[in-house]
């Protein structure tokens, strides 16, 4: 023990005895029914296109408690796969020939077999030291978890003003038409149990994917929690994000989402 680090002893109050070892007691972890003892399985899914130089930064560092690791490959033209079986030798490869985000997140939702997934982007944007948070917010009682670069002791070095200005005005359109508190709408780094899957039903392609799954978790009452991250600069090349095209394809997903639960309503009566 550190010299250093103060010592502090905890004595029992008046003539109580010391507890005995927890193996002992009637209650203790030797006899609890294994399955009280089980923790969820964690399946991490990164859509990956030319991040050979990325992952030897970031599948280090993803918890060795994750269940599985799965990489959605977009036919790589560089050595991604290898490098990243180097560094993972456990890792699930899926490769997928269709371009665009949106099917990569479909692609890896299929082949997770975890109890809970997670969202998370190759290029270093996003600390796996974090998961922690995420999971810890899903095992008390949320259903859905998302980071937020806009919470206390959050933060980005890695977003312009113009875009922040965009992630801000289309983060209270989707306030306004579908109610909830986000903070932070464009950022992809989220949590969710995987019996919830089905719910969002995925029908697009590209970076609007992360939208579409925070709105549609909004409109099926989901218990959503958002958890403070920091997002980091891409390490290496350059990202495939187009701020006003796809700004413009978010804010016709969020439209679109709106119009088609006011169509049913209408048909139906009811929401």
């Amino acid at each position: 023990m550190n010299a250093d680090v103060p010592r502090i002893a905890i004595r029992p109050a008046g003539n109580v005895a010391p507890l005995p070892p927890i193996s002992s007691r009637p209650n203790g972890r030797d006899n609890v029914p294994p399955r009280l003892l089980d923790l969820p399985t964690v399946s991490v899914v990164i859509p990956t296109l030319n991040e050979a130089k990325n992952l030897p930064w970031l599948l280090p560092r993803i918890p060795d408690w994750v269940h599985e690791v799965i990489i959605v490959d977009g036919c790589s033209t560089d050595d991604t796969v290898e490098v990243a079986r180097r560094h993972r030798p456990d890792i699930r490869t899926v490769m997928e020939a269709r371009r665009g985000k949106g099917v990569a997140v479909r692609t890896g939702f299929a082949a997770a077999r975890g109890d809970i997934v997670v969202m998370l982007d190759a290029d270093g944007s996003m600390a796996p030291e974090e998961l922690v948070f995420f999971i810890g917010a899903l095992m008390s009682g949320a259903e859905f978890v998302k980071g937020s670069r806009f919470l206390q002791g959050a933060g980005t070095d890695d977003m312009s003003l113009f875009r922040m200005l965009g992630n801000w005005g289309l983060t209270h359109v989707v306030r306004m038409l579908y109610g909830g508190s986000f903070s932070d709408l464009c950022y992809g780094y989220i949590a969710f149990w995987s019996r919830n899957i089905p719910l969002f039903a995925c029908d697009c392609d590209g970076f609007e994917i992360e939208t579409l799954i925070n709105v549609r978790a909004l409109k099926h009452k989901l218990k959503v929690v958002e958890v403070a991250s920091f997002e980091w600069p891409r390490i290496n090349g350059s990202s495939n994000l187009r701020a006003i095209p796809d700004g413009w394809r978010v804010l016709k997903t969020i439209l679109r989402e709106r119009l088609a639960r006011s169509a049913r309503v209408l048909y139906h009566g009811c929401a």
